[in-house]
This record gives C-alpha cells, structure tokens and sequence, in this order.
C-alpha cells in the first residue's frame, strides 16, 4: 500500500520503479520490466498483492537469481533486530505470518478455481458425447 500511488491494488512500472529508488536498490527500466514479467502470473504488466507475495516465496524457495532486482527487492526486507529491536522484529515476522497465510488462502482459492473449471469441462464433454450419441440415433 505503501508504494501503491494509483491506489488501485497493483504495483506498476512507475511505482516500482520508485519503490525499488527509496529502497535503495535503483533499476533500470529493462530490469524493473523483467522483475514485473518473472512473477506476473495474469500478464497484466502490473504487481498484484498476490504476485509481490511470489517473490517472497520463489526468494524463501531460492528460485531467485542473486543478481536479478526481484532477489534484492526480497532481501531489503530481512530484518535486522539489532536496529529494529524485539517489537519491530515482532512486528515484522507477525507480518510474515500473516503474508504467509493469505498466500496460502490464495493458492488454496487458485486450486478450487482450476478445479472447478476441470468439472466444468468434463460435464460439457459429457453433455456434448450424450448429444451426439442422441443426434446419431435420429440419423439412423
């Protein structure tokens, strides 16, 4: 939300492009293209909640080149506890935790979605072998 000017959920060019700038880890505007298409899952050319959410978890999975903005946009968010103290580094894993678990809600919501398109499917195959099983009868 923080970086999000437009207010409108996502995170595109421009405000990553200045969120990576006050984070201290500038890019070029090749590279920032690269960091939106390496988690972009609906090719919308902008950062949903969801989508930020994967580079935390392809960077936890080591999927990450070191070198690439997405791995230094994951490590600006590591905590030191010597700077931040017990209470922000409290606040920081509660944060994490609660990250962690809508990613998992959103998976889980993902899976019920692919599913019931699965069903979906299979029923108008069914439909469509029962029509023409019905049309053949008539031709006879």
């Amino acid at each position: 939300r923080r970086y999000d000017a437009g207010k409108d959920g996502f995170i595109d060019l421009m405000e990553l492009k200045l969120m990576m700038e006050k984070l201290g880890a500038p890019q070029t505007h090749l590279g920032l293209k690269n960091m939106i298409k390496e988690v972009d899952e609906d090719l919308d050319s902008k950062l949903s909640f969801r989508e930020f959410l994967l580079i935390f978890r392809k960077a936890a999975a080591g999927e990450l080149q070191e070198d690439s903005g997405l791995h230094a946009l994951a490590r600006l968010s590591e905590i030191d506890v010597s700077t931040e103290g017990v209470k922000g580094a409290k606040n920081f894993f509660e944060a994490k935790v609660q990250a962690i678990h809508d990613a998992s809600r959103f998976e889980e919501e993902i899976k019920a979605e692919q599913e019931e398109k699965k069903k979906q499917a299979e029923e108008l195959k069914q439909r469509k072998a029962a029509f023409r099983e019905l049309q053949s009868t008539f031709k006879q």
